[in-house]
């Protein structure tokens, strides 16, 4: 059975509602460069349908939407150097698919329940109307792996209240749902169980009445007020801690964040987790994630996701990141040998290269 499937679900008049459904769940819905091939095409398809008045964003199963992207067959690519295209190809069609989403111009539902990382976080980010439920984990891990938070992060990780975006980048700590709407990650909290609900309601809305925007909006306001009791009880740790992020994050250098790490004496978990994180994550990988933030702040989208493009091949090309995906992913030791073992070793000229684009004149993100 594919790995993607489409349905396209007769609603009212000579409507239709369009859903993606993501279906390999033994892998939590890992993207993969093929589901990426079948996805683009066909909304490109709906895009230009008159009848196909919004997409719905799922996958099957309840433990996962997307645990993020296909990382092994990247580490394969790069270490056997059979297939060196690939991370040019996976990453050039990964993030067109998440600008297309960003920039679709019909309502996206994308249903964000249970775990959603890495790939599935550009997903989520992308569509117009971004749901989460009581089973939603959302993360951007990539310090352990030696690599950054792509797919958009530093579009949506900038636009983060406080100091939030950078703590969250250099720790991968989770996030649930009543923290995804703090932090703007999340639009809509509604209950797992609603979601058959919601897709019924979608198909019973009077399409002709009102614009689609409109009309999805009052179906989620009115499921999100029916799911109210669950997600006023529920604990938002990152809202909690912002006081102790802030302190965290609030030095000149990253060498003094990191020491304010280390100091960090609390039997609090969840400051534990990160403070774990950070000090056991790739030296490399901090310093570009504090840049990448940095230096795409007041860039467009477009211009982030070319960012991104050139940032994601030179880490592909340096080693860190597959040593990171061995360590965690390969041969599961947990001890990753990281090409810096402290951050003061990380000379900033080798940072600098990471930044340049393998290309001079044709980057393959030009025309988005």
């Amino acid at each position: 059975m594919s790995s993607v499937l489409f349905f396209e679900h007769a609603a009212s008049g000579h409507a239709r509602i369009a859903e993606i459904r993501l279906n390999a769940e033994k892998s939590l819905n890992a993207l993969t460069l093929d589901m990426i091939d079948l996805i683009l095409p066909q909304l490109q398809r709906w895009k230009d349908d008159p009848d196909i008045c919004a997409v719905f964003l799922d996958s099957e199963g309840s433990k996962a939407f997307c645990a993020g992207g296909d990382v092994v067959k990247l580490y394969r690519a790069i270490t056997d150097e059979t297939d060196s295209r690939f991370p040019v190809d996976f990453f050039t069609r990964e993030y067109r698919l998440d600008y297309l989403l960003h920039t679709y111009p019909k309502p996206v539902i994308c249903w964000g329940s249970g775990i959603v990382m890495g790939g599935g976080m550009g997903l989520l980010s992308g569509c117009s109307h971004r749901i989460v439920t009581e089973t939603s984990h959302l993360a951007m891990p990539e310090v352990t792996i030696g690599l950054y938070p792509d797919v958009g992060g530093s579009w949506f990780l900038n636009r983060m209240p406080g100091a939030n975006g950078l703590f969250l980048g250099l720790t991968g700590n989770p996030v649930n749902a009543a923290d995804a709407l703090f932090l703007g990650l999340a639009d809509r909290a509604i209950r797992q169980e609603y979601r058959e609900t919601l897709l019924d309601q979608l198909l019973m809305a009077p399409w002709h009445s009102a614009s689609p925007e409109q009309l999805v909006g009052e179906i989620l306001r009115k499921l999100e007020r029916q799911s109210a009791d669950t997600f006023d009880q529920m604990s938002a740790p990152i809202k909690a801690h912002q006081a102790m992020i802030r302190q965290l994050m609030d030095h000149h250098s990253l060498s003094e964040i990191l020491q304010a790490f280390d100091q960090l004496d609390t039997q609090d978990p969840w400051l534990q987790r990160a403070r774990k994180a950070v000090l056991k994550g790739s030296p490399l990988s901090i310093h570009i994630i504090a840049r990448q933030l940095q230096r795409c702040r007041h860039l467009s989208l477009k211009q982030v996701f070319q960012k991104e493009l050139d940032l994601s091949v030179q880490c592909c090309r340096h080693g860190e990141f597959a040593e990171g995906v061995r360590a965690l992913l390969i041969d599961k030791d947990q001890q990753p040998k990281w090409r810096f073992s402290k951050l003061e070793e990380v000379e900033s000229a080798y940072v600098d290269q990471l930044f340049e684009s393998p290309w001079a004149d044709d980057h393959p993100l030009k025309d988005l």
